[in-house]
């Protein structure tokens, strides 16, 4: 069965996919938008964000002081280790500066950022509401707009002739287009794939101990059926946006309130009672999506944040209490672990910790000597009761394997680039994110290629009709 044509199909429900809809529209195409959730789950991923990553150079509305380009590519240089497409990341940075008006234009509405224990007053502007707002805000513009919204259409097949889109597969349903935005999400909701990515250790799966933090419509169907079909694909398939969250979190869209954000104000243990990684390396909204990975490489897949009554209100309360003790071998006990181990590894940290002026809101002189890995800032001793812990897993938000792209969003096959086709969002993400995370960059690449992928598909789409009727 074939459903009527239009302009613009857009494939996927959350904010690239919307920001591509929108755009597409204004700029005069006819747009149908296919979510594969259910209406009440519209939305993806975005849902449960807060913030976008915003380059300026002075004061901005909601952004304090400045956050120029240079310094913006140097925070992504670091995080990805330089695994990242500078061309495509200095496109990304610079579209950041000026998105906010239209977003305003399209409902969104923010308010000052958060300060504080999260230190992104001066780079990330907040959405009034979060991520579902901006969601519902989006939709009402696109409803408004005209453009046609069809929820629970998973689409499980494209059709291609020679890199060129033709149409969409739901079931036997058939939807053609003159071109179409494939914005539709990675893998992480896929255990088998997630399976066959990390593999097993002792005969055990990794990724049958993660979370996933997102959407449970998230499976890669899309992703999948591009690269099998020929379409050029970069990233790791074990490299994600992954936070050590909760270890009582849902299965799925658990969001921002899983997280614990005590981690850099204390110590970090594996199941055998060791530190593995420097806690204070960097501030928290840099490191904090490092830690999914690196627990998911530790036995069992689980960690443990320790802190003592000194680190209690420097942090966002997490929602659910910690395991508390009034002493360290009790804390131990409670959490299952090797007593002794547990308490050599604490008083060597202890040990090591050089105190100096303790200041969490800057990189402080308090850190740790002779101890390997070391912890570089706000190294306190452990010792003041009670004390507190919280098991922690490996929580997937998003993947960063997709499709690879030039600067307007084309699909490339054999490194030619799609006459019609176009991907926005976590589908190709991991063109700007080799591996690692900042804080509110995700929201970033999504409306740079929404908006960049919606505008192309609306001119593929015209040069298609000019063509039908030459």
């Amino acid at each position: 069965m074939d459903s009527g044509a239009v302009d613009v199909l857009v494939i996927g429900g959350g904010n690239a996919a919307l920001c591509a809809a929108l755009m597409a529209r204004e700029a005069g195409a006819s747009v149908m938008l296919l979510e594969a959730a259910p209406r009440e789950w519209r939305g993806g991923n975005s849902s449960h964000t807060r913030n976008l990553r915003c380059m300026h150079d002075g004061p901005q509305d909601v952004l304090v002081d400045s956050y120029p380009e240079e310094e913006y590519w140097q925070d992504l240089l670091k995080v990805t280790s330089g695994i990242t497409d500078e061309k495509l990341a200095r496109l990304t940075i610079r579209a950041s500066s000026t998105c906010r008006d239209w977003m305003r234009k399209h409902g969104v509405r923010f308010q000052p950022p958060l300060s504080g224990a999260l230190h992104v007053a001066r780079t990330n502007a907040f959405f009034m509401g979060g991520g579902k707002a901006l969601v519902n805000a989006y939709y009402r513009s696109a409803e408004r707009l005209g453009v046609q919204i069809r929820y629970n259409a998973p689409v499980d097949a494209i059709e291609l002739d020679d890199g060129r889109f033709v149409a969409a597969r739901i079931g036997t349903e058939r939807i053609t287009a003159r071109s179409c935005v494939l914005a539709a999400g990675g893998f992480e909701s896929n255990r088998e794939w997630l399976r066959e990515a990390w593999g097993q250790v002792n005969g055990e799966w990794v990724a049958d101990n993660f979370l996933i933090r997102g959407t449970r419509f998230n499976m890669g169907v899309l992703l999948k059926s591009m690269i099998d079909a020929g379409a050029d694909a970069i990233g790791d398939p074990t490299q994600c946006h992954s936070v050590a969250i909760d270890a009582r979190a849902p299965l799925y869209d658990g969001g921002i309130c899983t997280r614990v954000d005590c981690v850099s104000l204390g110590i970090m243990v594996n199941r055998n009672g060791h530190r593995f990684y420097d806690e204070g390396e960097d501030f928290w909204p840099k490191r904090y999506a490092i830690w999914g990975r690196l627990v998911a490489q530790e036995p069992g897949q689980i960690g443990y944040s320790i802190i003592d009554s000194k680190a209690i209100g420097r942090f966002m309360p997490p929602v659910f209490p910690g395991v508390k003790a009034q002493t360290l071998p009790e804390l131990a006990r409670q959490l299952g672990l090797n007593e002794t181990t547990f308490m050599r590894t604490v008083a060597e940290y202890n040990a090591a910790c050089r105190v100096g002026t303790f200041d969490h809101s800057v990189l402080d002189d308090c850190h740790t000597e002779g101890l390997t890995p070391p912890k570089t800032h706000w190294a306190l001793p452990l010792d003041t009761a009670p004390f507190y812990a919280y098991a922690l897993r490996p929580g997937i938000t998003f993947t960063y394997l997709g499709l690879k792209v030039n600067e307007n969003a084309a699909v490339h096959f054999g490194g030619q680039p799609s006459p019609n086709l176009f991907v926005a969002g976590e589908m190709m993400a991991g063109n700007v994110l080799g591996k690692g995370y900042t804080a509110g960059v995700g929201m970033t690449i999504g409306t740079t290629f929404g908006r960049i992928a919606g505008k192309q598909a609306a001119k593929a789409a015209q040069r298609g009709a000019i063509h039908a009727a030459a």
